[in-house]
C-alpha cells in the first residue's frame, strides 16, 4: 500500500485526536510510523494501525474504515484539487476514479495498486460494484460519504452485497436524495 495512505491516516486521527493518540496508535501496532508518501509498505500494517484504533475507540473495523474515509476525502481535495474541480456533484467525481484519478495515482505513484469499480444505473440509484483483495469496502463507502460532504450533498448509501459475507465482491447502490 502507497505512504500517502498513511499519510492521510495520519493527518485525519492527529486532527482529530491529537499527535499523542496517532503515537499510541503506532505503538499499539509495534509500527514506527515512518510513511512516506512514495513509499510502498505492507497492507498489513494498515490493518494493524486499523485494529489498533478498533481497540482504542471499541469501534468494528468496518466502523473505523469509513470513519477514516469520509474524514480522508477533505484532506484529498486540498491535496489533489485537480481531481475534484472539473465536477460539481459526487457523481460524475465517483465515476471518475477508475478512468482519471486512479490512473493519475499509478503515475504519481509508482506500483500503486488501487481497487477497481463497475458502474451501472439502476433506476434512481448509482450502483458501483468494488473490487480489491484488500476488502476495504468500508472505506470506499467512507470516500464516498466524504465526497458527497465535499460537494455538499447528502448521501443514502445501500451495502448489498460484501466479500466479508461471502460475496465475490462488493456493490453499493448509492442515492442522493433530493435537496429541500
Amino acid at each position: 500500500m502507497k505512504g500517502v495512505v498513511f499519510n492521510l491516516l495520519e493527518e485525519v486521527v492527529t486532527d482529530h485526536y491529537g499527535a499523542d493518540t496517532w503515537d499510541d496508535l503506532l505503538d499499539a501496532s509495534g509500527l514506527d510510523g515512518a510513511y512516506t508518501s512514495l513509499g510502498s509498505y505492507d497492507d498489513e500494517q494498515l490493518e494493524k494501525l486499523v485494529s489498533s484504533a478498533c481497540s482504542a475507540l471499541n469501534l468494528p473495523r468496518a466502523a473505523v474504515l469509513r470513519w477514516f474515509g469520509a474524514e480522508a476525502m477533505a484532506h484529498l481535495a486540498r491535496i489533489y484539487p485537480v481531481f475534484f474541480e472539473p465536477h460539481q456533484s459526487t457523481r460524475p467525481f465517483l465515476t471518475s476514479v477508475n478512468g482519471i484519478i486512479h490512473p493519475e495515482v499509478r503515475k504519481l505513484y509508482a506500483g500503486a495498486v488501487c481497487p477497481h469499480f463497475n458502474f451501472s444505473d439502476d433506476g434512481d440509484a448509482l450502483v458501483m460494484e468494488y473490487r480489491s483483495p484488500r476488502r476495504l469496502c468500508a472505506l470506499a463507502e467512507g470516500f464516498t460519504e466524504g465526497a458527497s460532504a465535499h460537494y455538499g450533498e447528502a448521501v443514502e448509501f445501500e451495502h448489498r452485497r460484501c466479500v466479508e459475507r461471502g460475496d465475490e465482491s462488493c456493490v453499493f447502490h448509492i442515492r442522493w436524495p433530493a435537496k429541500p
